[in-house]
């Protein structure tokens, strides 16, 4: 099958960026939400950021100008009748993943993949929303998803080895250097493993002994970790990054999972991330 148009569902950072990563290797790509002024703010960040790579001599104008030509706008799921594979990466809530994947199996053509980037839901659960379970996979992109190399790959139970084979190809295209998962496990490898780490930097913190910034100077310095855990936590955005943890606990039932109290005072006090301006850092103007 030939994917030549990439319906992309969710309009935040990681929509946006797959978005613009299809575009930057030649595909279309169609951005969605639930309405069209998400999916419009969205194609502007991507502008901006293009823009901001044009002045810094990395992007021609025509570059930029020919990326964006790629990219189209929705505010519902109707393009789906015309593009040959859908990457979805909503909010992750199973009931929320499941509405949209049960809409995406009406319309979209029977041939088309239907590909979940979510990092801890069951992606079998998620496909029994549909009528062509071995067409579900999960295509798990990494933040900015421009720039990480990886995409992890991973089968339901149901998945088709055609269907694992044809996203790996399409990762491949991306530009990306893949990795496929033999079998369905919560949160896959990257996630699975970084949980453990990110919630130890947390606990070190929580109990006073070190600061944030003194564990970010340890990692990178000290096991070469290209940014320290505070600072990927504020990347993260420490709501997504809590309900891994809450899901992966519920699963798991394994304490290790289990986040410290830090987390949930930062969100209750709005501290999200970078995404919103403060974390366990403050930023300004990005820095």
């Amino acid at each position: 099958m030939a994917v030549k148009k990439i319906l992309v569902v969710g309009a935040g950072n990681m929509g946006a960026g797959i978005a613009q990563l299809c575009a930057q290797q030649g595909f279309e790509a169609v951005i969605t939400d639930i309405s069209l002024d998400l999916s419009t703010r969205a194609k502007a960040l991507i502008d901006k950021g293009l823009q901001k790579r044009v002045e810094k001599g990395k992007l021609s104008a025509d570059q930029k100008n020919s990326v964006l030509s790629r990219i189209s706008t929705a505010g519902d799921l109707s393009p789906a009748r015309e593009c040959d594979f859908v990457i979805e990466c909503v909010l992750e809530q199973m009931e929320i993943k499941r509405k949209v994947f049960a809409e995406l199996d009406k319309l979209a053509r029977p041939d088309v993949i239907l590909a979940t980037n979510t990092t801890s839901l069951s992606i079998s659960a998620i496909a029994e929303a549909t009528k062509r379970p071995d067409k579900v996979v999960q295509m798990h992109f990494f933040n900015p998803p421009t720039i990480m190399k990886l995409v992890e790959i991973m089968p339901g139970v149901k998945t088709s080895p055609e269907t694992l084979s044809v996203a790996e190809d399409l990762a491949k295209q991306l530009g990306k250097d893949p990795v496929v998962c033999k079998n369905e496990a919560p949160a896959g490898i990257v996630s699975r493993i970084l949980g453990q780490l990110l919630n130890e930097a947390t606990w070190l913190v929580a109990s006073g002994v070190a600061s944030p910034e003194d564990v970010d100077k340890a990692m990178k310095l000290g096991a070469n970790h290209p940014m320290g855990p505070f600072e990927l936590l504020d990347l993260i955005g420490l709501d997504v990054h809590r309900a891994k943890m809450q899901t992966l606990t519920a699963i798991l039932g394994d304490p290790r999972y289990k986040h410290p109290e830090i987390v949930d005072r930062l969100i209750a006090e709005g501290r999200l991330g970078k995404k919103v301006g403060k974390g366990f850092y403050t930023y300004e103007e990005g820095k």
